[in-house]
């Protein structure tokens, strides 16, 4: 088809100029392309405290950023000293914004700079009264201590602390479920893991950063590993997982694009029996990817990966395109005259699905927003080459698809049945009773079941969790507020209410911010309990009077209580750095404009007592579960009502198009009825509709709305309707293999795709065959 004799230079300079724009328009993109992998691009905007806690915590709270590690394979020295030394290893790193393993469970949970605010911080009577009775009771307790094995422990502390209350802070903030400490290092309750918790820098929605710190994890692991040793590390958490199902779904889009390439290359090769059909084939293909990435580019401020891999998969619509103009290609007509003739039908297939992708523009979800400009962009842009440059790249074709036997065989048959009106009724009434009535869930309103971790990656991760002291995922008390200094205070009020909780058995335990640091209002009553320096002196003083202790022993300790008196109140910045941020920061969301104290609670008996003893104070207990599925059924609700929206378009659009009632329906009901067979068929199998589903729904109705326009296009020549055979053969096959390979992922999100659009196609393709197609009676 393609002569590269000099006289055809014309045809030979538009494809050669064509290329080279692809390849300049592709390395413009890769240059200032910015890729984006936040989820909640794809969620709907929040509307209640339970689903913002719920989408900021997705995105970048630190619980998305954690990663529990377990060192194992080794006796428990060599386990603990590989943590240790793994731990050291990981501070250097600037992937990794905190680590911890226990080693900072004593005196080291409180950093030497902090140690001064010991007096603001500590909840203890001692702290608030540093007269003579009480100095001299704790000095009296020294003398004890420092003839004890703890000597070593508490010598170094009492010149600067004589009351201890560094140690008592760091037993106060001890976690109510800490694992145990072998070793000086965590470990789980059988002794055979090493336990640590670290902290990414990058949020949980960077999936590029998250990797970056895998991989930091596992070079500092070796690096670090004892000589000899056989340990293994273990990683689970948000980011590991994220890391794993980055590189699982890499894997599998490579060999689904692999056999893609080479089944497509095959049919279209035998389809047409000439090498540069699929050749020129993919060039409007690629001008709709490009064209559609470019739109995003431009209209957002960056392309999400979601819309990127879902985006090239709805424009698979376009192949279609350039298979229609091939099969329809004949001896002795023009190229450009062949592809005038079919651009009509054409063209109401591509505005109706345009159409129809155009709703998602309302729907408010900025993901769906992305899909609609790509795929609108993408499909105007394949349609338009395929009208107007790929007809100048071909000759016409040296064999009519209308001239085999062996279709007009096969159109012979399909002639010969009837059209099954009562049958395709009684078939609708079935499948309506299926979908109405199937046993099981209708809707999939889990967020987590999309998510291609494996049940045991799942499970394994719960248990490091409970080894770890990890509170109740589902339930927490949230305390919203303004600022931050706000929110803490409320939180404080809560403190006497979850001591009564406990003591009653509604709940086993509870932690929050205030727990660590106090509002810089009780910061500032506790300040100004403490003594002046010379009455604390004074109290000094007649505390040491028959004492062993030198009078001027303590002037660390009067030189700290002076700068208590005087510091400024301790804020959640300054603890960035310490064994606190990561405590801090886990009970503590930042947004703009408001902040959440937020309690994370354990052994929750009673969720509705808790609830009912913290009304009056402003807490709010939150549902994660049911918050997560309320957002699903938000942003399920928009997207019905888009795709109500859509149906009535893309039937505005045939109804102008054809205007004849027979053949607004003999389009209409192929692609109305394949619909409710898919819904069918998946809820016969137990299937769970997700938003996936619905998406994908319109792509199986754009290329069902083709494959109907096309067979009605043909009309009663009988030429036409061999030559609409053949390109709707071609392209059914095409489709289902390439969904079809997507249905046998292993991604949830993939698996739902490639399902329904392979059942569209197969539906589609026999139904246009059997309503679409118009004998000569009917005409």
């Amino acid at each position: 088809m393609l002569r590269f004799e000099p006289r055809d230079r014309a045809r030979l300079v538009l494809l050669l100029g064509w290329i080279v724009l692809l390849a300049l328009g592709g390395l413009l993109l890769s240059r200032g392309l910015k890729m984006e992998e936040d989820l909640r691009r794809f969620l709907p905007t929040p509307r209640t405290p339970a689903q913002v806690l719920l989408v900021d915590e997705l995105g970048e709270g630190p619980g998305s950023r954690l990663l529990l590690l377990a060192v194992s394979g080794a006796d428990g020295e060599t386990a603990a000293a590989h943590s240790r030394a793994l731990a050291a290893g990981l501070a250097a790193r600037p992937e990794i914004a905190l680590v911890a393993n226990g080693e900072d469970a004593g005196l080291d949970a409180v950093p030497e700079d902090l140690r001064p605010y010991r007096y603001l911080l500590s909840p203890s009577p001692q702290a608030q009264s540093l007269d003579a009775g009480t100095l001299h009771a704790e000095l009296g307790q020294r003398l004890q201590d420092l003839g004890s094995p703890a000597a070593d422990l508490v010598e170094p502390l009492v010149p600067s602390d004589p009351t201890l209350e560094t140690l008592r802070l760091a037993e106060a903030w001890q976690p109510a479920q800490a694992p145990q400490r072998r070793h000086g290092v965590w470990f789980d309750r059988a002794g055979e893991q090493a336990l640590l918790l670290v902290q990414t820098a990058a949020a949980g929605f960077d999936s590029a950063g998250q990797q970056a710190a895998v991989a930091a994890i596992q070079a500092a692991f070796d690096a670090t590993r004892p000589e000899g040793a056989a340990t293994r590390l273990e990683m689970s958490g948000p980011g590991a997982f994220a890391v794993s199902i980055r590189e699982r779904t890499e894997r599998e889009v490579s060999w689904i694009g692999t056999v893609d390439t080479i089944g497509l290359l095959l049919l279209l090769g035998l389809a047409y029996r000439r090498l540069s059909i699929p050749l020129l084939g993919a060039l409007p293909l690629a001008s709709g990817g490009l064209a559609g990435l470019g739109a995003v580019a431009l209209l957002f401020d960056g392309v999400h990966g979601i819309t990127l891999a879902f985006g090239f998969t709805l424009i698979g619509v376009a192949q279609d395109y350039p298979i229609h103009f091939f099969s329809h290609l004949r001896p002795g007509q023009s190229p450009v005259a062949s592809v005038r003739a079919l651009w009509p039908t054409l063209v109401t297939g591509v505005l109706a699905t345009c159409i129809a992708y155009a709703t998602f523009l309302f729907s408010g979800v900025q993901g769906l927003e992305q899909l609609a400009v790509f795929t609108i962009a993408g499909l105007a842009v394949a349609a338009a080459t395929t009208r107007w440059l790929l007809p100048r790249l071909v000759t016409p074709m040296r064999r009519d698809p209308a001239g085999s036997a062996r279709l007009d065989g096969i159109w012979r048959r399909l002639e010969g049945l009837p059209r099954p009106r009562r049958t395709l009724a009684g078939l609708a009434l079935v499948a309506l009773a299926v979908v109405l009535f199937a046993p099981g869930a209708f809707w999939q309103n889990d967020l987590s079941r999309l998510t291609p971790v494996p049940a045991a990656d799942l499970q394994r991760d719960a248990q490091l969790r409970a080894e770890l002291g990890a509170p109740d995922v589902r339930y927490m008390l949230a305390v919203q507020d303004t600022d931050v200094e706000a929110a803490l205070f409320r939180s404080e009020r809560l403190l006497p209410v979850l001591e009564k909780l406990k003591a009653e058995g509604v709940l086993a335990g509870y932690d929050l911010a205030a727990r660590y640091l106090p509002s810089a209002a009780l910061q500032r009553a506790r300040q100004a309990k403490l003594p002046d320096a010379d009455t604390l002196r004074a109290s000094l003083e007649q505390a040491l009077e028959d004492s062993p202790f030198l009078p001027d022993a303590f002037e660390p300790f009067l030189e700290d209580v002076a700068a208590a008196r005087e510091a400024p109140p301790l804020t959640v910045d300054d603890l960035a750095g310490t064994p606190l941020e990561l405590a801090v920061g886990g009970l503590l969301v930042r947004g703009e404009g408001h902040a959440t104290a937020l309690v994370s609670l354990t052994g929750l008996e009673d969720p509705q007592a808790l609830a009912s003893a913290v009304e009056n104070t402003g807490a709010q207990l939150l549902d994660l579960k049911q918050a997560s599925e309320s957002l699903v059924a938000q942003w399920r609700l928009r997207l019905l009502g888009a795709l109500a929206v859509a149906a009535l378009l893309l039937a505005g659009v045939v109804v102008v198009a054809l205007r004849d009632r027979r053949r607004v329906l003999r389009v209409l009901a192929p692609m109305a009825l394949t619909t409710l067979l898919i819904l069918a068929v998946l809820r016969a199998f137990g299937v769970e509709l997700n938003l996936f589903h619905l998406v994908s729904l319109i792509l199986a109705a754009g290329l069902g709305l083709d494959y109907a326009l096309f067979f009605d296009h043909a009309g009663d020549d009988r030429a036409d309707q061999l030559r609409t055979l053949h390109a709707v053969i071609v392209c059914s096959l095409t489709t289902t293999l390439v969904f079809g390979l997507l249905a046998l992922s292993s991604i949830p999100v993939l698996r739902a795709i490639g399902s329904t659009v392979a059942l569209g196609v197969v539906f589609n393709f026999v139904l246009a065959v059997l309503v679409a197609r118009s004998p000569e009676e009917a005409r």
